[in-house]
């Protein structure tokens, strides 16, 4: 995992519900908590494009549902900055459930994936198929 350069906007906060992109068998997960967040007293942790997250899963299989997963934020409606100066969202939150070292669980990504979470998440980038 490589860190982001600049400041991230967080758009993601615990309980937000993001889609999941993957072929796990899991359609949405609502978000629990953003480990190694490290803000201000009382304040929520929130996530930004290419952050991992714990969260549980809403709607999917019965195997899947009520699990406590990890995973990792590729898309986000809220507007970020990039280096270059130009503004980027996208029209929906999504994630792809991952291991806790970043390995992806499942084997397809479907959509476009945020290039700041593919330059930081390399197995993320060699699994999706657009990355924007």
């Amino acid at each position: 995992m490589k860190g982001v350069a600049g400041k991230q906007t967080r758009g993601v906060c615990n309980g937000t519900v993001l889609n999941v992109v993957d072929n796990t068998g899991a359609k949405t997960i609502k978000v629990i908590t953003v480990p190694g967040y490290h803000g201000t007293s009382r304040r929520v942790p929130s996530a930004g494009i290419g952050d991992i997250v714990i969260a549980s899963v809403n709607r999917g299989s019965p195997e899947m549902r009520r699990q406590i997963v990890y995973a990792v934020v590729v898309r986000q409606r809220r507007p970020f900055r990039r280096a270059d100066g130009m503004m980027v969202m996208f029209e929906d939150n999504a994630a792809v459930i991952t291991t806790e070292e970043g390995e992806t669980k499942g084997t397809d990504i479907k959509g476009a994936v945020a290039r700041e979470a593919a330059e930081r998440w390399p197995r993320i980038a060699a699994t999706a198929s657009t990355i924007v």
